[in-house]
């Protein structure tokens, strides 16, 4: 080596890793162009906020043109109008239902690298929204929300395994916060959009939008880089410009400082050791043995209630408006505003919430209040006798943000829990997970929960709207809610109590 070699050496010692490489061949070393910015944990968040962000905005688009959409084009009756609404939009949640699991294994297990699924999804959401801009029949709008429902419950899963091993568990509350807050926008306000555009240009405006962001969305998809991948590069550049004597003795020095710290986790761990599986199936899928954990499937509950409730709404706000109020398709969008803004304010802060304090009381304080505000969605036909249209409409969007706020409370709350309970598991258990953390297969399950969710509140809620009344149907929600509440409070940081392998004796 030269004289100025060494000197270079030795003074870039000081600087950050990213510019003592900044010279290097591109070429020769195959680092990617933009590695640093491609594989920042800020655009990784972006990156997945915008899919998240696309997948919810493309589901909400078309909610307020359902009906138009059906009567217009598939020439529905009036009579069946709010049965095929309530399918639809099942069928969505169906299918991501279905391919969420799915996805976590193919994660986990079939690829390095997470790029490769989550670009599929995106094609599948392309596919979707050319069919639902001109399909002229009911079955040509079926396969267009199965293949959107198959592309979110693809983009949800990877997305939050990326997350959590992008900020870590203990950033992953304000993370998923702040980030639910942003596609809150989607979920509320795309229908506020789908209804502005279609009642301004017709379908062209909506759909034209809808693959603009698919377009966006993909190039964004395309240029991210993971951490994993990103520290490969970033390993074999340190190793090409390493003093070898020098990494020898820092690895060594790394381990035994670690040693006590590796002690003292097992030990915390040692409730949370699982037996060793016996079937072939667990064998092959070890995450089947943490299902029977009761915080984790209280975590999958609350869940599965928070897409419930979306769904409900989803279903039966634009009915309401249009039946009750004479609402057309952009006056009933703008009914989701106040729902959505209240999340969209609220959301960072209890997440933030979540990070300080934990899932138990957010939960708790969540639910208990989601209860009073689905009850009082009854005064405004209640009181419609009372009060003047305007008023009663007034009324009722002051109650939805009520509403809104309570989804802010609980937005975090499962995907967090579930996270906490998973890491657990799998630092006392590396070995049956292969070293690698199933957060793919765990948020595939979580995903596949809150797809059954969005399955089921569109349904229940319309089915109970029309049997029951809007009133009673969000009581009946309300009940729900408060056994939801007494749930999180029994089981929701509750610690295991298996002891060991050798004293397991459960079917496994």
């Amino acid at each position: 080596m030269s004289p100025r070699g060494r000197t270079q050496s030795s003074s870039d010692s000081s600087l950050p890793s990213w510019t003592r490489f900044e010279n290097v061949d591109i070429k020769q070393s195959k680092v990617p162009l933009g590695l640093q910015w491609r594989s920042n944990a800020f655009y990784i968040c972006c990156t997945v906020g915008v899919g998240a962000f696309t997948d919810l905005f493309l589901y909400g688009l078309i909610v307020p043109i359902l009906p138009f959409l059906l009567q217009d084009r598939v020439n529905v009756p009036e009579s069946e109008l709010q049965s095929s609404i309530s399918y639809l939009l099942a069928i969505y949640a169906l299918a991501s239902c279905l391919a969420s699991p799915i996805a976590g294994v193919m994660a986990d297990k079939l690829s390095s690298s997470r790029q490769l699924p989550f670009l599929l999804g995106l094609v599948m959401l392309l596919l979707s929204t050319i069919l639902l801009a001109v399909g002229q029949n009911f079955a040509v709008l079926v396969i267009a929300r199965f293949l959107q429902g198959a592309s979110g419950g693809t983009v949800w899963t990877i997305g939050l395994a990326l997350l959590i091993e992008t900020v870590g568990q203990e950033n992953l509350g304000k993370t998923i916060g702040t980030i639910f807050s942003f596609i809150s926008v989607a979920g509320f306000f795309s229908p506020v959009v789908g209804g502005f555009l279609y009642a301004k240009s017709g379908y062209v405006g909506v759909f034209g939008v809808g693959i603009a962001l698919v377009s966006i969305d993909f190039i964004m998809r395309l240029l991210m880089i993971e951490k994993k991948v990103a520290a490969k590069y970033i390993d074999a550049l340190h190793k090409a410009f390493a003093d070898p004597a020098q990494s020898d003795s820092s690895e060594a020095a790394t381990v035994t400082a670690e040693t006590p710290l590796l002690s003292q986790r097992s030990a915390d761990l040692v409730n949370y050791r699982l037996p060793e599986p016996k079937q072939r199936i667990t064998r092959m899928l070890p995450i089947l043995l943490v299902l029977r954990d009761p915080g984790l499937l209280t975590a999958f509950f609350i869940g599965f209630m928070q897409a419930v409730l979306f769904g409900a709404f989803d279903a039966t706000i634009p009915i309401v408006a249009s039946s009750r109020y004479g609402f057309d398709s952009l006056k009933a969008g703008l009914l989701f505003v106040p729902l959505g803004g209240a999340d969209f304010l609220l959301g960072p802060v209890f997440g933030w919430c979540v990070d300080r304090w934990g899932t138990k009381p957010v939960s708790i304080f969540g639910f208990t209040f989601l209860v009073p505000a689905l009850v009082l969605l009854r005064l405004p036909t209640e009181v419609a006798t009372h009060l003047q249209r305007g008023h009663q409409i007034a009324l009722y969007a002051c109650l939805l943000a009520v509403n809104g706020m309570g989804l802010a409370i609980i937005n975090s709350t499962s995907i967090v829990e579930s996270g906490n309970v998973m890491e657990k598991y799998w630092k006392a258990n590396s070995e049956l997970f292969e070293g690698q953390a199933p957060y793919a297969q765990l948020y595939g399950i979580n995903s596949m929960i809150w797809s059954a969710g969005l399955t089921v509140g569109p349904l229940v809620g319309g089915y109970l709207r029309e049997r029951i009344g809007y009133g009673n149907m969000n009581a009946v929600l309300a009940g729900v809610c408060a056994a939801t509440a007494v749930l999180a409070a029994l089981f929701i940081g509750r610690k295991v109590e298996i002891k060991s392998r050798a004293d397991e004796g459960e079917i496994n």
